[in-house]
């Protein structure tokens, strides 16, 4: 595996026995809201180079790619859970064609682009407030030939005609949403909310270890949620380097499956 760099775009290859995965990362010309390159941007005090990453083998037509931006919106870089998430769904990607996916807070979009590009029928959503980052979705997916994919604004916390007109969904993605306490129960409200309206769906969400103060287990008692954890080896993302990049590199990230608890407490 190896990164070239021709001009403004970003090739990484990926190879996994026969199958291959190319992948291109655009970068921002200047006076689209970039900062400077090579400048280390922090996510709640945390120290990560704005580079994209993806991960994955062969996906069909065009090598997938994902816009990032230099902004101070934490929406507008690939953050080491998505790289971790974009592993996940590569490994399961026989299972992916037909699959209903919600992607929540999305920013660039990595997951679920990775999604789109295995076969799934994938919804792209941020915040309604982030125009920006709704911006960025929709430049992910034209640049990776998918311009059909749905990019709509829902608000964690709040019910919203969109939320309110979405489409059954067969799992939702989640990337590193759990980074602000503030924001874990609008997170979870949501995540109830559509769990609801589809009892076989799971959540599917990577998250960064920052402080061993911060716990969601209390609420998922309270909105009735349960969750298994996935352990990074048994989809080979226990590494320091994924998408030939260097992250997650050294953060501690973790992933969990979230569903709904039956009746009997299970």
């Amino acid at each position: 595996m190896e990164e070239r760099r021709r001009g403004s775009v970003r090739r990484y290859r990926f190879a996994e026995g026969p199958a291959v995965l190319a992948v291109r990362i655009p970068e921002v010309p200047p006076g689209e809201g970039a900062r400077g390159g090579g400048t280390d941007v922090g996510k709640t005090g945390t120290s990560v180079r704005p580079s994209r990453r993806r991960s994955g083998a062969r996906l069909p037509s065009a090598a997938p790619g994902v816009f990032q931006v230099l902004d101070s919106q934490y929406g507008m870089y690939v953050w080491p859970c998505a790289v971790v998430l974009a592993q996940y769904l590569w490994v399961h990607r026989s299972s992916l064609p037909g699959k209903r996916v919600l992607e929540v807070g999305a920013g660039v979009s990595l997951p679920g682009v990775v999604a789109a590009k295995c076969g799934a029928e994938v919804i792209l959503s941020d915040s309604e407030e982030l125009p920006q980052c709704l911006h960025n979705c929709r430049r992910s997916c034209l640049m990776n030939d998918l311009p059909r994919v749905p990019v709509i604004g829902l608000t964690w916390g709040r019910v919203s005609p969109e939320l309110l007109s979405l489409a059954p969904v067969d799992i939702i993605l989640g990337s590193d949403v759990f980074f602000d306490p503030k924001d874990f129960e609008d997170i979870l409200t949501t995540i109830y909310f559509l769990l609801e309206k589809n009892p076989h769906a799971q959540f599917w969400t990577t998250y960064q270890v920052r402080s061993a103060d911060w716990s969601i287990e209390a609420l998922l008692c309270k909105w009735k949620l349960k969750h298994i954890h996935v352990p990074l080896h048994s989809f080979s993302a226990d590494r320091e380097h994924l998408a030939s990049s260097s992250l997650p590199g050294r953060h501690t990230i973790e992933m969990m499956i979230i569903s709904l608890a039956q009746s009997d407490g299970t």
